[in-house]
């Protein structure tokens, strides 16, 4: 059975998804940089996307590897890095690197939380811990599950570009997942999102389970504290 986000990352979510920029992933990967210098470090960016991480990454001087699912993201990513970093088609619950290859993983922009149980999360997890090297750094960026649920816009109808977007927004009868349906009016295709709705506390259970000492935490980009109505939850562990 084919899981959605197989079906989801491609031309058409680059067009929907005009507007994330390169000034946004800077943020992020400045952050990074504070708390584990990049330069000259041995970084996988893991579920690189269209590589807006994996380019800063590589002005900050890392030696930078980006892994997706999307072929088409892929190329994206080959093309905004000058193809001067690898980049490795792969699902992340098959890691194809040997352990202790990283001095650094990231996993940025809420790139988690998509598979169908949470033993598959924490796997994951567990097999990237594998691959870096003590005292290394794993990154995880993900949104702030408690500000998702208070700020959930039903609807929202968009113009992108030519097209005619209707997104639709609603908490699962779970309440454990949050579910977003994308319906293009023009030709009546949709696509649908289904992201884990972890909890800052189930994120660093995960990441301790899997070997890691969380300690910074944060709620944007900025570095700002983790509150209830931060944007983000950025956790930050270490590999003993």
């Amino acid at each position: 059975m084919t899981e959605w986000f197989e079906q989801w990352f491609g031309e058409e979510y680059l067009r929907l998804y005009p507007h994330r920029d390169d000034a946004d992933a800077g943020d992020a990967i400045a952050l990074v940089d504070r708390v584990a210098p990049l330069r000259g470090r041995a970084v996988l960016d893991l579920a690189c996307g269209p590589g807006r991480h994996a380019a800063q990454l590589q002005t900050r001087g890392a030696r930078v590897v980006g892994l997706d699912l999307s072929f088409p993201l892929l190329i994206r990513a080959r093309r905004r890095t000058g193809n001067l970093v690898a980049m490795v088609r792969a699902d992340m619950r098959h890691l194809p690197f040997r352990p202790l290859s990283f001095d650094v993983i990231v996993n940025l922009f809420t790139s988690f939380g998509y598979f169908a149980d949470d033993e598959q999360h924490q796997v994951v997890l567990r097999d990237a811990v594998a691959l870096l090297r003590h005292g290394g750094t794993f990154v995880l960026d993900y949104f702030n599950a408690t500000a998702v649920r208070r700020q959930l816009v039903p609807r929202e109808d968009r113009v992108v570009g030519s097209q005619r977007v209707v997104i639709e927004r609603r908490i699962a009868p779970d309440e454990r997942h949050v579910l977003k349906e994308m319906h293009i009016l023009d030709d009546g295709r949709s696509f649908v999102e289904r992201v884990r709705l972890f909890s800052r506390d189930d994120l660093v259970q995960l990441m301790q389970r899997a070997g890691l000492t969380v300690g910074q935490q944060f709620g944007d980009y900025a570095g700002g504290p983790p509150t209830e109505a931060a944007p983000r939850a950025i956790l930050v562990g270490v590999k003993a």
